[in-house]
């Protein structure tokens, strides 16, 4: 299973999330769901809707201390982790998963998504 996680910026475009979403679909594959902040899950779920994807809502603070591959100080300041895009992934993933390469930008710098894994043991 794959997981793509998202995080932006207020003021973010849904163009922005598409943007990213389309680009880690080119680098790794088709994904099997999205993952978003609760607080921040309105552009996410209508990207769902328009891709025929489940949508996966986790509150902000189970991000805090999430081992993620970037860093932005954003992320840091904002949530406490590296980055919010990657530790959703993690755990929309689930407990043995893993990112498939750090996140990825929109070109607009308004939106970051990444995807992980769940690795079967």
């Amino acid at each position: 299973m794959t997981v793509a996680g998202f995080g932006h910026r207020r003021g973010a475009q849904l163009s922005s999330l598409a943007e990213v979403l389309e680009r880690l679909i080119q680098r790794y594959g088709q994904v099997d769901r999205l993952v978003a902040l609760a607080d921040k899950a309105e552009l996410v779920q209508l990207l769902g809707a328009e891709r025929g994807l489940p949508v996966v809502l986790i509150e902000g603070d189970v991000c805090v201390g999430v081992e993620t591959l970037t860093r932005s100080r954003h992320s840091q300041h904002a949530k406490n982790t590296g980055s919010v895009a990657e530790a959703l992934a993690l755990l929309g993933a689930g407990q043995d998963s893993r990112l498939l390469g750090p996140r990825q930008i929109s070109a607009d710098r308004m939106a970051t998504g990444a995807i992980a894994e769940h690795i079967i043991l």
